[in-house]
């Protein structure tokens, strides 16, 4: 018999210097949040505060050493830091410090999920410049996550947007690299965790599409041989692995595909050739998702919005869809793991 659980999510505050502490109380001050998961909140006081007035709403915050045997009805378990420094916060500016203190407040939300006492992580936007500045020693976050937890799998950055997923064979490297590290396993890997996704979002069965890497998807050849001796090969490779992979196609159309509901997912081969057509339908209805980690994780794809910061206005749109998103993925997880 099947029953029905809320996962357990840990939810942190992001850079201090941006939109993330009120993007945090925008989120837990809606009603419907209880209903879909068992929230527990982790982060600075003086976050927490920042949050409630760039906002101007509040919550009730329960104050945790360790998580309940049963979640409070009516506040939020919360643990506190301590890593952030008050007078040191300075909205709008990329800062070591504050990088580094953003890096420890997630590794409090990895121990927990990695000691299985949360479900997944929610996590307000990051700065990767200032946690690269405080000492992450990884290009990016879901680097530094799987080191952290200890997973040494294949890894993959999604992004997903109403419904269209995209993955990415390679992420954030240096456009001049991207050829030398696209292989036919890195292709077929990008298809099987997208595709994993997407079954953890209740599509059973996912239709997937490879993009190509070249103009007209090389043209036979004529503007480079990645789609026929690399990309191609991928694909066939995936099929025969039982993965629903289809391509390669242009990269210039395969998105109208998507939009036209004959594709749920898109395996980009660097980061631009999703990011561009996702922010351009829906800048701030965005998600980032952290595949292949063994630990649902997202976050709002827009980022840190410096520019906005403590003006009071952040839209929770993509945020509010990040939610949804690792609530299902956890509720799975959970489900799973209780069934067990």
């Amino acid at each position: 018999m099947t029953v029905n659980v809320k996962p357990r999510l840990a939810v942190i505050p992001g850079d201090a210097n941006g939109i993330g502490p009120e993007l945090l109380l925008r989120l837990l001050s809606r009603s419907d949040i209880r209903e879909k998961a068992d929230v527990v909140v982790i982060g600075d006081k003086c976050l927490i505060e920042r949050g409630r007035k760039d906002s101007g709403l509040d919550i009730n915050l329960a104050a945790v050493k360790d998580l309940p045997a049963s979640w409070p009805k009516d506040a939020y378990p919360y643990i506190e830091t301590s890593f952030f420094d008050p007078d040191q916060i300075k909205p709008g500016v990329v800062d070591a410090k504050s990088g580094a203190a953003s890096r420890r407040t997630l590794d409090v939300a990895l121990d927990l999920a990695r000691d299985e006492k949360v479900d997944g992580i929610l996590f307000m936007p990051f700065n990767k410049e200032a946690m690269i500045r405080g000492g992450m020693g990884h290009e990016d976050e879901l680097h530094y996550m799987a080191e952290h937890i200890g997973h040494d799998g294949p890894i993959c950055e999604f992004n997903t947007m109403e419904g269209m997923w995209t993955s990415r064979v390679t992420s954030h490297i240096a456009l001049a690299r991207v050829v030398e590290n696209i292989s036919v396993d890195r292709i077929v890997d990008a298809v099987r965790l997208i595709t994993d996704a997407l079954v953890a979002n209740g599509i059973d069965k996912p239709r997937v599409g490879v993009a190509a890497l070249n103009p007209h998807a090389g043209d036979g050849g004529n503007f480079g041989r990645e789609e026929i001796d690399i990309i191609a090969p991928a694909v066939e490779k995936a099929k025969n692995l039982g993965l629903p992979a289809d391509g390669p196609w242009p990269a210039d159309t395969i998105f109208l595909k998507a939009q036209a509901g004959e594709l749920d997912a898109i395996v980009t081969m660097y980061h631009d050739q999703g990011q561009i057509a996702i922010k351009l339908l829906g800048f701030d209805r965005g998600v980032t998702v952290q595949g292949g980690l063994p630990i649902p994780v997202a976050t709002p794809a827009h980022g840190t919005a410096y520019d906005i910061s403590g003006l009071g206005k952040a839209n929770v749109g993509a945020t509010l869809a990040a939610f949804e998103i690792v609530a299902r993925m956890a509720g799975s997880r959970r489900q799973a793991r209780l069934a067990a």
